[in-house]
């Protein structure tokens, strides 16, 4: 029997706080966030802040409450393939639990976010959205579920793809659905990708395309698909008689359903058995001469589709920046609540050093997130400074920010201890979950390898990053010089030790330390900028001493031997811990204290 989707899990007891402390449940995520609102204002205009703010609350009170809950249903309830309708036909469809069509509504149809930067209208705004706005929207949406990330995901990739490279005639038919927020008549999209011979390895790829009219016939296995009922999917196939590797491969659109109504010729085998997002299909698909459209030049094939790949890293890095402040807040709420041995858990050294540990690189995320989305932003403008930061900032926020995740979930798992690890909790489903992200779009060697040896190595994109990150640290005049210039050298050496790594290929394994160290450092850069802009907002520099704890704790080596908690790192920690607003003057003694 299906539980009801107002199933109450509240375990908040507010007259034994240390009895059992709460969970997230009824929390409003926009407005226990306010580093998101200032991070919006600093990267939206104050008239399109103004407009999303309403719908960003109420997305907040969604996700902490009704959406939550559907999330926990349908991880729980997952689809189901049936081969055949009720009178014995072959009809093949996925069932999937209410609550997974109650996230739906509310991703499609309410706020659109599969379409936002594509469809003018959305929410009643009368142009497109930038791409950080419609990622704040991600940002919120994902801290409930995660696992229908990837379709609304892959439905915004299908449609960038058919608008950029496809025919007249292909738009006409399949644009629209994409982009609709009427249930009705909204058509998911899907990107399989990943074959049996290879992975990441695209070029290996054995899918063969052959041409017959206007369409193609394909053949083969896709191996990981993603959304795999999808009404449209986009996907690469060899053309007959084309060459080996990359350049061989063409970009085709497969529509589920043919003209006539009927099912394409093409099978699910099967659905994956995942450790996490078991909310959303995967399977394995079996292409029977499944009627296909080119788009783009057959020559690009690869080209065309690695756009759709690195808009999917920048998503990927959101929804894992997503998991980490959802398990921050879950970490907050019980050390906030839980009284253990006659003191509150935040009170306790360890564990504030422990909590200091889940919040520091769920900021770092934060920032990390809305600098490469605003560069892709600037990039679309036309920008092409902004297109080459865009190069090294989307891998590397995709392989910092995801493997991140992985630790900050399971940290916030044992900070609720033993419960932490039951199923009734969000913090499992987190970690679960938390774990796709350094394996989706590129596991942490291919994302490393691309950051270095080709958007520095090959396109020289470290250029734009240091440009980038020297103009950020002119731009924070009320920032302390001597701050300002230890990271302007911490600056150029990461980047100088990142150039060392891409000249040669026996570096090759430093590759993940130097893309750790340009994180780390950019991430750095950019909360001192922000540090500056939102004191003179609101007065609050408290993202400065984040800053500070980003050099201390994962750029400077640590002596073994040596206490780490000294009076300087205590204070900083009570100010960051006490979530008050902390004037420049306090702030500045602490960034050049010893």
């Amino acid at each position: 029997m299906q539980q009801p989707l107002t199933h109450d899990r509240s375990m908040a007891l507010a007259d034994k706080p240390g009895l059992l402390a709460p969970d997230t449940t009824g929390m409003n995520f926009y407005r226990a966030d306010p580093a998101l609102t200032d991070l919006l204002r600093l990267h939206l205009p104050e008239p399109l802040f103004r407009h999303i703010e309403p719908h960003l609350d109420r997305l907040g009170e969604l996700a902490g409450g009704h959406l939550d809950e559907c999330a926990r249903l349908a991880d729980r309830h997952t689809p189901v393939l049936h081969q055949r309708d009720r009178f014995g036909r072959d009809s093949q469809y996925i069932e999937y639990h209410p609550a997974y069509r109650e996230l739906e509504k509310a991703a499609f149809g309410e706020f659109g976010i599969h379409a936002m930067s594509i469809r003018k209208g959305i929410m009643g705004w009368p142009d497109k959205y930038p791409v950080v706005a419609k990622h704040a929207f991600t940002f919120l949406f994902n801290q409930a579920e995660f696992g229908l990330g990837c379709p609304i995901n892959v439905t915004d990739g299908c449609a960038k793809l058919l608008n950029n490279f496809g025919s007249e005639a292909l738009k006409a038919r399949y644009l629209d659905g994409l982009t609709q927020t009427d249930m009705s008549k909204l058509t998911q999209g899907g990107q399989f990708m990943t074959e049996k011979e290879g992975g990441s390895d695209v070029g290996t790829l054995t899918t063969s395309a052959v041409q017959e009219g206007d369409h193609w016939r394909l053949h083969g296995e896709k191996w990981f698909c993603s959304n795999a009922d999808a009404e449209v999917v986009m996907l690469l196939a060899r053309p007959e008689g084309a060459g080996p590797g990359t350049r061989g491969v063409g970009l085709f659109l497969m529509p589920r359903r043919l003209e006539d109504g009927s099912q394409n010729h093409y099978r699910i085998v099967r659905l994956k058995d995942k450790l996490g997002t078991r909310s959303m299909a995967s399977g394995e698909i079996k292409l029977e001469g499944a009627i296909a459209y080119a788009v783009g030049k057959l020559d690009r094939g690869f080209v065309q589709m690695a756009e759709m790949v690195n808009s999917s890293r920048l998503s990927n890095g959101v929804k894992s920046t997503a998991l980490m402040r959802r398990a921050c807040h879950d970490a907050m709420t019980v050390a906030r609540n839980r009284v253990v041995f006659g003191q509150r858990i935040i009170d306790l050294p360890l564990a504030r050093r422990q909590l200091m540990k889940i919040m520091l690189p769920t900021e770092q995320a934060l920032s990390m997130s809305f600098l490469t989305a605003d560069a892709l932003d600037r990039a679309e403008a036309g920008s092409q400074d902004a297109a080459a930061l865009l190069r090294i900032l989307t891998p590397t926020l995709k392989f910092r920010a995801t493997r991140d995740a992985r630790k900050v979930c399971g940290d916030a798992l044992e900070m609720r201890g033993g419960i932490g690890y039951i199923e009734e909790f969000a913090t499992a489903r987190l970690l679960r979950d938390a774990h796709l992200g350094s394996i989706w779009e590129g596991t942490g060697n291919i994302v490393a390898i691309d950051a270095l040896k080709r958007a520095v190595g090959r396109h020289g994109a470290d250029a734009a990053l240091a440009a980038d990150l020297h103009a950020r640290l002119d731009d924070s005049s009320n920032v302390p010089q001597a701050w300002r210039n230890r990271l302007r050298d911490l600056a150029d050496r990461a980047i100088g030790f990142a150039r060392e790594v891409a000249s040669k290929s026996d570096n090759e394994g430093d590759a993940r330390r130097a893309t750790s160290l340009l994180y780390h450092v950019a991430s750095a850069v950019a909360l001192t900028w922000e540090g500056g802009r939102i004191h003179e907002m609101r007065g609050d520099a408290r993202r400065l001493l984040l800053s500070r704890m980003v050099i201390d704790h994962r750029v400077a080596a640590p002596d073994p031997f040596r206490l780490t908690e000294n009076a300087t790192q205590r204070a900083i920690t009570e100010h960051l811990l006490s979530e008050r607003a902390v004037d420049m003057a306090e702030v500045g003694e602490l960034l050049v204290a010893a």
